[in-house]
């Protein structure tokens, strides 16, 4: 069933994508060539689901955005992205696909159960699409700041130029929109939704998952409103997820159109190294997770991470097989795209215990962060040579200190993350953390930046090129609003 589904949503994602791109004028927008009225629910919710990952995790967008501003991967012959010179056909893509694509998906499955609610399984269904674009529109939020959303999807009212959302009250109505949905999960309770791909429609899957996304919002805005982030936190955390088995992860199948969206099962990849930021960390703790991330270089057959930001142009720069690419795992072509998992819930609860919340006790919490990350990496990448006392031993070099906990949980959390780019590239910036003791970790890329509000590390992607011209009156009080649309405006969470 799982491959059915996800061969028939390829072919509609790419039909969708065509009849867009095939716009020529803005009053053809208002025909809405996207809008699948006739397209079965239960394939518009695959299709969601399946170009939100596909789009999370290319090489262009992950890749080249992502893993580059979270400091995971640098980049090989093209490095100005490394240094902060945003792709504007990478930008678009992220923000084009996102919106026009998966967002539109979900609200049209929303659209069409409207008025059929009294299903069990039809209002399970709407309440997994509502659910799955609470995280994507989080992702956009943290990734642009200020965005559409309340008056997004509002074609048939003629508004093809939405107003920008404030991110504090999107956050506000995505909180608002997942308690609303755990409320209907736990009627439909034992429904099995068609259509989910992440967990087959368990509605007691989803309703976990919602809780941990409330975590995720929480934690992330702890610093700007402590208070509300305490409540949110002490409310979910108990029915949120408790295992690896709770992982919300999309699976990939190995058969096109259905791999990894960057895979090396066809062809080598050589467009990123991992960073000797990442590499040079995890060998200073003797992190086992090292040889699963990344793999040895061609030339020493050894480990080698590329410092970050090396222009290719720098004839000082050793040669590329010096350097290490990305672990065979992470380039196979059935990775699953993760969207959330129990690692990333027991770090969340650490750093709330840290910051007083009554979730439980923060080392532990920081202790099974690590313990379901790395059991999570053994498994998936079959390696048997990471034990139970390998495990131990690895925390016991890296301690839990309760006097330097934003730098201790963030640096675990940051690891945890990998390959997840855009989440570990929010984390960075929101928990502005060093190595435990408070040496920096993160440098500044080693050929310089290119753009000059953005120094060390972005905080936000610019709003695309196209909305000052087709969306020119929202785009220009969003800008405003968020004190300037450049890459080195901090968003509304970011206090340090």
């Amino acid at each position: 069933m799982t491959n059915k589904i996800l061969k028939y949503s390829s072919a509609f994602l790419l039909l969708a994508t065509i009849a867009f791109s095939g716009c020529k004028k803005l009053d053809d927008i208002n025909h809405d060539p996207t809008k699948p009225t006739t397209a079965d629910p239960q394939y518009l919710l695959a299709g969601a689901q399946k170009n939100a990952m596909d789009v999370l995790y290319s090489g262009l967008q992950n890749g080249y955005i992502g893993m580059h501003y979270a400091q995971y991967w640098s980049g090989n012959s093209r490095t100005d992205d490394s240094r902060y010179k945003l792709d504007e056909g990478n930008n678009s893509t992220l923000w084009n696909n996102l919106y026009r694509i998966s967002l539109n998906n979900l609200n049209n499955i929303v659209r069409q159960n409207g008025n059929k609610l009294d299903d069990p399984k039809i209002a399970a269904q709407t309440a997994i699409a509502r659910i799955t674009a609470c995280w994507i529109y989080q992702v956009l939020a943290d990734a642009y700041g200020n965005i559409p959303y309340s008056s997004t999807f509002q074609l048939d009212a003629g508004n093809i130029t939405p107003a920008y959302d404030d991110a504090q009250t999107v956050y506000a109505r995505l909180i608002d929109t997942l308690q609303a949905q755990i409320k209907i999960l736990d009627v439909t309770k034992g429904t099995l939704a068609t259509g989910d791909v992440i967990y087959l429609g368990s509605t007691d899957k989803w309703s976990k998952l919602a809780h941990s996304l409330l975590l995720r919002i929480a934690i992330r805005m702890a610093d700007a409103n402590d208070a509300k982030a305490r409540e949110i936190i002490e409310a979910n955390y108990q029915q949120a997820f408790t295992s690896n088995d709770d992982n919300a992860l999309f699976t990939y199948l190995n058969a096109a159109p259905n791999k990894f969206p960057y895979n090396d099962s066809e062809r080598e990849l050589s467009d990123f190294f991992v960073s000797a930021t990442l590499v040079d960390y995890m060998k200073s703790v003797a992190d086992p997770r090292l040889a699963i991330y990344a793999r040895p270089s061609k030339d020493d057959q050894v480990i080698n991470g590329m410092p970050y930001g090396w222009a290719s142009a720098d004839k000082t720069r050793p040669a590329p097989g010096k350097f290490s690419y990305p672990g065979k795992q992470i380039y196979s072509a059935v990775m699953p795209g993760i969207l959330m998992d129990y690692a990333e819930v027991e770090f969340i609860l650490a750093e709330a215990a840290a910051r007083g919340m009554n979730v439980g006790d923060a080392a532990t919490h920081y202790t099974n962060g690590i313990k379901a990350s790395i059991s999570f990496w053994k498994k998936l990448a079959d390696d048997r040579s990471i034990d139970d006392p390998a495990i131990n031993s690895y925390i016991a070099k890296v301690p839990y200190n309760a006097s330097d906990w934003r730098n201790v949980i963030g640096t675990q959390k940051w690891l945890a993350l990998y390959p997840q780019g855009l989440q570990g590239w929010f984390e960075r910036t929101r928990l502005n953390f060093k190595k435990p003791g408070g040496t920096a970790l993160f440098i500044a890329p080693i050929s310089g930046s290119m753009d000059p509000s953005t120094p060390l590390v972005p905080y936000r992607l610019t709003y695309l090129i196209s909305e000052q011209t087709i969306n020119k009156a929202s785009y220009e009080n969003a800008a405003k609003a968020i004190g300037g649309d450049v890459k080195g405006t901090k968003l509304w969470f970011n206090k340090f």
